[in-house]
């Protein structure tokens, strides 16, 4: 995997997922029950998540008064989100949507009265995406990353402004795991160098007034996540990469206008740098990722970019 240039911000390139696969000997009778797939559990706990959601958006979408202009986007992006997750389950396994809400296995939907109920649901569901990340096979841990960033994003619009939390990583990163890990953040790593350079521009090019606010503390978190990138590569005894002198803007910056375009630019193209990295990454580095990807999907909106179902994947 090559690193993204350090001194061309356009030049950060997509991770790519690294597959290996076997070859099976042919002296015996195949088996004629196919393996199952490992991923199979988790698609149906996440499937059962978007039954929930989707009985929830149903129950407020048929009531008096619904908020039908707000409501109706942010259902049919869950169902998109449902079908992403059944599309690679084995035929046997149950995936049809049930048309009460019931999710697979679990209760029925009770009534939800309130936009915040179920803004709270969605957070809930952006945190239970999580959980459990470092089981499952790499294309679909980025699939959960960039669902669960939708979730937070649904819950943000719905008016919860609870903070979303990340599962603790109860798995232990050894140091073949570390080592392992080392080329994807220290991509991660170039990626926040370069937008902490950005937004440098971006303040500059700002009148003093909440917007230079806004793009102050979003300078301050890129830089607080540069910074955790270098502990997590210090850790794994590697030296992290030094920023360069300068970086090339995809656009020349020299209005108001110019410098918000340059913070969704940013944002965008960091949902699809850790959407990729959370598909890259070693298991036990999935959450930090997945955390990076919500966090830069919430504000990409804030400053203007159009939403998607699936954050930092390509549709």
């Amino acid at each position: 995997m090559q690193p993204p240039s350090r001194r061309t911000f356009l030049a950060l390139g997509l991770l790519t997922t690294l597959t290996a696969c076997t070859g099976g000997s042919t002296d015996h009778p195949a088996d004629p029950t196919p393996p199952r797939d490992p991923d199979t559990p988790a698609r149906l706990r996440a499937i059962g998540a978007a039954d929930l959601l989707l009985g929830a958006y149903d129950t407020l979408l048929t009531a008096p008064g619904a908020q039908t202009a707000l409501l109706r986007p942010l259902r049919d992006d869950t169902a998109r989100h449902r079908a992403a997750l059944a599309q690679d389950l084995p035929s046997s396994s149950p995936s049809s949507p049930s048309p009460t809400g019931t999710p697979v296995g679990g209760t029925p939907t009770r009534s939800l009265p309130t936009l915040a109920e179920l803004a709270a649901l969605e957070r809930r569901t952006a945190e239970a995406r999580l959980d459990g990340l470092a089981e499952v096979t790499p294309p679909l841990a980025r699939l959960l990353a960039s669902i669960a960033a939708s979730n937070a994003l649904h819950a943000a619009a719905l008016g919860d402004r609870t903070p979303v939390t990340t599962p603790d990583n109860r798995d232990a990163s050894g140091p073949t795991a570390a080592v392992a890990a080392v080329p994807a953040l220290q991509a991660a790593l170039s990626a926040e160098h370069a937008a902490v350079y950005g937004y440098g521009m971006v303040g500059a090019h700002l009148p003093d007034d909440p917007q230079r606010t806004d793009a102050r503390t979003t300078h301050a978190a890129h830089q607080a996540q540069r910074d955790a990138w270098q502990r997590l590569l210090t850790a794994a005894s590697a030296a992290p990469t030094p920023a360069a002198g300068g970086y090339q803007l995809p656009f020349p910056v020299t209005s108001p206008a110019d410098a918000t375009k340059l913070a969704v630019h940013l944002e965008t193209r960091l949902t699809t740098v850790y959407a990729d990295l959370a598909g890259t990454i070693s298991a036990p580095y999935r959450h930090h990722a997945a955390t990076a990807l919500r966090e830069t999907t919430l504000r990409a909106h804030h400053w203007g970019a159009p939403t998607t179902p699936f954050p930092g994947i390509p549709t």
